[in-house]
């Protein structure tokens, strides 16, 4: 049984799953960006930050908010991918290969 989550978890993992819904709404063609940016940027984050940093975590549930809101917008249709994601993203499929 898994341990039971906090208030501040529940957030963050209820902006995660909008984010990942958002990225559904997308046509399919940039669907991948949008997932690797949403990945790449709640894992960055989320390493940038304790975990008892109460503080810090609500200024970035409430910007992670506001840029969500900016993205779920119909006219956003697309994207941009820096190099820095797409190598971190490739470390992260070679970690996941080397785990198994």
């Amino acid at each position: 049984m898994s341990a039971r989550k906090s208030g501040l978890q529940k957030e963050v993992l209820a902006l995660y799953r909008r984010a990942l819904r958002m990225v559904r709404t997308k046509p399919a063609s940039t669907q991948p960006k949008f997932h690797l940016f949403v990945r790449y940027n709640f894992h960055t984050q989320a390493s940038s930050v304790s975990p008892r940093d109460v503080t810090v975590i609500e200024h970035l549930l409430r910007r992670g908010r506001r840029q969500l809101e900016m993205y779920e917008q119909p006219s956003v249709r697309d994207c941009q991918i820096s190099q820095v994601m797409s190598d971190w993203e490739q470390s992260q499929r070679g970690s996941r290969t080397t785990s198994q």
